[in-house]
């Protein structure tokens, strides 16, 4: 049977109802490069699904017959892109199919920020009341700006403007934008927003966005919210503007470097809420995003058999 690699250790039901008639392999949780290449040059996939781990020219190039690589979700910052089409690879993304999960998650961290909701779960599990000397802050009427303005972006501009803000957006190629978004430039955005939530996918001219000079032009006390990827943000640049308090809060769902390794020095921050990049990672996302990598990588192989 032609074999398809994935490298996770499972895939919805309804995805592997779609792949009837293929071998699927999987790779474990977390597969090293080495594991990766082991597998290719013993199963030669027409197809690898990518949900963790790293896919590149070695992997690539001990798959003779690969033909399509197809992102579990919609990030490919995992996948050399220039690599496979040098190979004549095409690369693929379920783009939206955990759209509502990962809005839904920001819209938690911010929140979480916003109402101090960790902070004040831990106080009154320790048993104190702090009713009389804490305030949080009301996000009606106050600004946010989102940068990137795809699936996952509209659908949390649509929950920040059900709040009551006043949201902005960037997003060099979004087009026909609802009217409640505000097409700004980044300056603009860094001046205006009282939160900023990043939205938008990794590359290498974005790649720390968020760093010292960019997070000095926010206003004092400003919310970041990511829950992209993590190389969007400088994290020292990040830590530094929290305990200066130039940023009030952060929620982070995405990081420079994942796992997260013991010792991170976000952790014990009391004002950086962590969760461990699980915005997509829902029942619901998770067959969506397995049927979506599924019905990708079967049109793709569909139009290459019949252009032959």
């Amino acid at each position: 049977m032609t074999a398809i690699l994935v490298t996770g250790a499972d895939l919805a039901p309804q995805a592997l109802d779609l792949l009837e008639g293929y071998e699927v392999i999987y790779a474990g949780k977390t597969p090293t490069e080495d594991d990766l290449v082991a597998l290719c040059r013993a199963h030669d996939p027409v197809a690898i699904i990518v949900r963790y781990g790293k896919v590149g020219p070695a992997v690539m190039d001990a798959a003779p017959a690969l033909k399509v690589i197809s992102k579990h979700g919609s990030g490919t910052d995992t996948i050399d892109k220039a690599a496979a089409q040098a190979r004549g690879i095409e690369v693929v993304a379920a783009v939206g199919a955990n759209a509502a999960a990962v809005a839904e998650q920001a819209l938690a961290l911010l929140l979480a920020c916003a109402k101090s909701v960790v902070a004040l779960d831990a106080r009154m599990h320790a048993g104190h009341w702090d009713k009389a000397t804490h305030k949080s802050l009301e996000l009606g009427g106050r600004t946010i700006g989102l940068i990137g303005l795809g699936a996952i972006g509209l659908r949390f501009a649509r929950m920040a403007d059900a709040l009551g803000m006043r949201v902005l957006g960037f997003d060099p190629y979004a087009k026909n934008l609802p009217a409640y978004v505000q097409a700004v430039d980044l300056t603009t955005t860094w001046a205006e927003s009282d939160a900023i939530s990043l939205h938008c996918p990794l590359t290498d001219d974005n790649r720390g966005l968020l760093n010292a000079e960019t997070l000095a032009r926010c206003k004092r006390g400003v919310i970041v919210i990511n829950t992209a990827r993590g190389g969007l943000i400088e994290e020292a640049a990040l830590l530094a503007a929290v305990r200066s308090g130039q940023v009030a809060m952060a929620g982070l769902d995405s990081f420079a470097v994942e796992p997260m390794a013991p010792g991170h020095p976000f952790q014990g921050e009391k004002n950086i809420v962590l969760s461990p990049h699980i915005g997509g990672v829902t029942s619901d996302a998770y067959v969506n995003m397995g049927v979506g990598a599924a019905k990708n990588l079967l049109q793709v192989l569909a139009r290459q058999t019949t252009s032959v």
